[in-house]
């Protein structure tokens, strides 16, 4: 076939395409950016096919849209698909060697990189919607930049994108820039209709979007089919919504459209109902999948909830999974876009028209907010383990590849250096998250193959089990969920059957279940906190709590594997959303990595407190007192108290508070080596400076019998220590005879004080020093009852300055003490007599 000579539609894209094959024959690589609905997944494929020979694979973020890109094509050449034109998604493939365009999502390709990075038969590979930014498909192409590089200059490369990130891509693919291709937009004008919630009215509470707001999205789509013509596309956050709203309208006798749901569960009879036109006028409700990369046909109406469901983790407590978010004011743009691609349209949005500035601008790229564990897994199988060297457009958060690579780990899929181990390249051949795979092939064993392959498929999807029961989803999905679902069960089962695990153990549903969840989710393995059975709120494993929605029939169970929660920001437990009873022999086995025997010792009430404790992670499952604790343990438990107590709680003598403030003042004087006493210091450093004395402290009791000054002296340093009384003496003479105490207590400032009567110091010219002459004291001259009457650091200013005025005021008050004109040679005294004292005067000179 000659793809030049098809009768293909005359769409927007068109005018590009020549600068396109251009394009791709000067660097066999090009950027395409053109607005959505402009019919690039339609026409870039045999384009491209038409450069030569060999399969063009084009890759979609989700499986519905590969199938009905493929169908689509196929219809225009008037084929079948499996013949010129296959597809390959997840559990379902068509295609045969005669295939010259197969579209797949982009995990497939993903995976055939993999097996064989050469792509053998393959010329192209064209990666649609780039600009979603998934993480998938951020990688595939980081991955597919390398294979030309190093293995194939030849293969061709097209990255489409609807954004004007195009200029950014084009730098990653090739430098210099490989050429851009724009093609303008030709969509039809599209109104906004903004349907404020009414006041009072939540979107979400604690168990999701609430009915009330399903309500107000089924009146706004009422109001549209009642305003406008043609078929109208409701955008929902996920498939619990979707169907609320589906049977709000379908249970409408005055509805005069049919309803369709659309979603990726779906049989694939159902989504190709919701994807062709009908006889008459259609609401079709969908969830993201009709965003961008699918085309409703008929539709000149959307109804936006302004909702969308975004994978998001808390690597702290190491929780990962599909949050509801608002949505961004591109992505509002591209839906209501949707409207506008056959004719003028309308786009009604379930918010209020103040609100849509405070929108975030642009969606979060999925590698900057989600659990990157297949990301690490990816990369260590390609042998890039912390991707440096790949073209990421944006390179991964490290504490969170730090926390993926973690858990490969205690998958053992990866050892200590991130390379990946041969379990690791089992675990990555099966198409699935990495914990699930492991759940998958460890699980079978347990519960047999195919019942795990059932439990894996279900905890793929974005399960919402009615009451958080993961059993009774299981149950009605082999009821009522044939088709899409059983081909991926079909798929995984493949990787695991025909072995000896196929029959499994002889588990109930029940058990079974939990123990599939439990080896996927070791972290969420959780039980009941302590009080009255019954109780909905649990631990897991990880250390969060997690709490059962409200009427939830497993409320009471001893023991849960929990496969999905939420946590809402500032909620200190998670809302659990499917889980399945397991018992402790089974939590045990599922997170036996997690299982350590320690013991603890810390300080509570006023004592050490010692017991031998064996938890499951946060999970305490037994506790015995410890009769002999390890004096390491004591000594970081009589920290803890003496930082909850404070120092006080120590005997402090004279000598002992005296040797500290001294050593205190060198330090803050001298520094080095002598050491640092604060409150602060001496708490951090109780075992050595108590050392030995530590092994007898049971409590505050046995702290008061500590001796301090024996523990402040072991930090003294030698031979430094020998001048201690030199350089900050612990009384100075004063020329009465008297040795007075110095004061290096830090309350009157920085500088040592020596508070004596004036008396005593008649004589006295120059003020002393300490701390070898750097530092002069501070004299605190007392009157003879013992009251300031001075302070100096400069006694000599004193005498000539000061004391005529102090003499004039208190020689009257105190006559029967001396108070002489010539301090200078008068003898000092300490008592009250005016003759001669007990020291010896000095000359002006002295």
């Amino acid at each position: 076939m000659r793809w030049s000579e098809l009768d293909l539609p005359d769409l927007p894209v068109g005018a590009g395409l020549p600068a396109l094959t251009e394009a791709l024959r000067e660097r066999s690589a090009a950027v395409l950016w053109a607005p959505p609905g402009s019919g690039k997944t339609t026409l870039v494929p045999p384009a491209v096919a038409g450069l030569g020979p060999g399969r063009v694979v084009v890759t979609q973020p989700r499986r519905i849209a590969a199938r009905a890109a493929a169908r689509r094509l196929a219809s225009l050449i008037g084929e079948e698909v499996g013949g010129t034109v296959g597809y390959a998604v997840r559990g379902d493939r068509r295609s045969s060697p005669s295939t010259r365009v197969e579209m797949v999502t982009t995990g497939v390709l993903l995976r055939r990189l993999q097996r064989d990075p050469d792509l053998p038969g393959v010329a192209a590979v064209v990666v649609d919607e780039v600009h979603e930014r998934a993480l998938d498909a951020d990688l595939l192409l980081a991955l597919l930049v390398d294979v030309r590089a190093h293995l194939r200059e030849d293969l061709r490369l097209v990255a489409m994108s609807a954004t004007i990130e195009a200029e950014r891509t084009a730098a990653l693919l090739g430098s210099p820039p490989v050429p851009v291709v724009e093609v303008p937009g030709a969509l039809h004008p599209v109104t906004t209709t903004y349907a404020a919630v009414p006041p009072g009215l939540r979107r979400s509470d604690d168990r999701g979007v609430t009915p009330a707001f399903l309500d107000h999205v089924a009146a706004t789509v009422r109001r549209a089919l009642a305003e406008q013509t043609g078929d109208v596309l409701a955008f929902l956050p996920g498939v619990a919504e979707v169907d609320g709203v589906v049977r709000r309208l379908a249970g409408d006798p005055a509805l005069a459209a049919d309803v369709r749901p659309l979603h990726g569960r779906l049989p694939a009879a159902e989504q190709d109902l919701a994807l062709a036109a009908g006889p008459r006028r259609r609401v079709v409700v969908a969830t993201s999948v009709a965003e961008s990369s699918l085309t409703v046909p008929g539709v000149r109406t959307v109804v936006d909830a302004g909702l969308v469901r975004q994978p998001r983790t808390d690597h702290r407590r190491g929780l990962a999974g599909l949050v509801t978010v608002r949505v961004s004011r591109a992505a509002a743009d591209q839906r209501a876009g949707r409207a506008g691609r056959e004719g003028p349209g309308a786009a009604y949005r379930c918010w209020a028209e103040a609100e849509h500035p405070h929108l975030p601008a642009h969606p979060e790229p999925e590698i900057a907010v989600a659990d990157l564990t297949g990301l690490a897994l990816e990369l260590a199988v390609w042998g890039s383990p912390d991707g440096a060297g790949l073209a990421l457009l944006d390179p991964p958060p490290a504490a969170a590849l730090a926390t993926a690579r973690s858990t490969l780990v205690d998958l053992g899929a990866v050892d200590a250096d991130g390379g990946v181990t041969e379990r690791g390249r089992g675990i990555a051949r099966v198409p699935a998250d990495p914990r699930l795979a492991r759940a998958l092939l460890d699980g079978a064993p347990l519960v047999g193959a195919r019942r795990a392959a059932e439990v894996v498929a279900l905890l793929a999807e974005d399960t919402r089990a009615p009451g958080g029961d993961l059993v009774a989803a299981l149950r009605q999905a082999r009821r009522e969920r044939p088709g899409a679902w059983r081909r991926v069960v079909d798929d995984l089962h493949r990787h695991v059957s025909g072995t000896a695990a196929e029959a499994g153990r002889g588990m109930t549903d029940d058990l079974a279940v939990g123990a599939v969840v439990a080896l996927a989710h070791p972290d969420r393995v959780a039980r009941r906190r302590p009080g009255a059975a019954g109780t909905a709120a649990y631990l897991m494993v990880g250390g969060t709590g997690a709490v059962l929605p409200r009427g939830s029939g497993l409320a009471g169970t001893p023991w849960l594997a929990v496969g999905d929660v939420d946590r809402r920001p500032g909620d200190r437990d998670a809302t659990v959303r499917a889980a399945a009873p397991i018992d402790e022999d089974l939590a045990l086995e599922a997170a036996g990595a997690r299982w350590r025997e320690d013991d603890e010792v810390g300080w509570a009430g006023g004592r050490v407190t010692a017991r031998r404790v064996t938890r499951l992670g946060a999970i305490e499952l037994t506790s015995a007192p410890l009769a002999e604790p390890p004096v390491e343990g004591v000594a970081a438990a009589v920290r803890e108290g003496l930082r909850q107590e404070g120092l006080a709680v120590l005997p402090w003598t004279d000598a002992a508070r005296s040797l500290r403030e001294r050593v205190a003042f060198l330090h803050r004087t001298l520094g080095e080596p002598w050491p640092d006493l604060s409150d602060e210091a001496l708490t951090a450093g109780v075992e050595t400076w108590l050392g030995p004395e530590l092994a007898r402290v049971r409590g505050t009791r046995d702290l008061a019998r500590v001796d301090v000054l024996v523990g402040l002296r072991r930090l003294l340093p030698w031979p430094e220590a020998g001048r201690l009384d030199e350089l900050a003496p612990e009384r100075l003479a004063v020329p009465s005879g008297s040795s007075v105490r110095v004061d290096y207590s830090g309350e009157h400032g920085e500088q040592p004080v020596l508070a004596v009567r004036l008396q005593e110091t008649f004589g006295w010219a120059a003020t002393p020093r300490v701390a070898d002459g750097r530092v002069p004291v501070l004299l605190h001259l007392l009157s003879p009852a013992r009251r300031p009457v001075a302070v100096t650091a400069d006694l000599a200013s004193f005498w000539e300055n000061a004391y005529p005025q102090v003499r004039a005021e208190l020689r009257g008050r105190y006559p029967k003490h001396a108070w002489p004109e010539d301090p200078w040679t008068a003898p000092p005294t300490r008592g009250t007599g005016r003759g001669t004292g007990l020291g010896t005067g000095r000359n002006r000179g002295s």
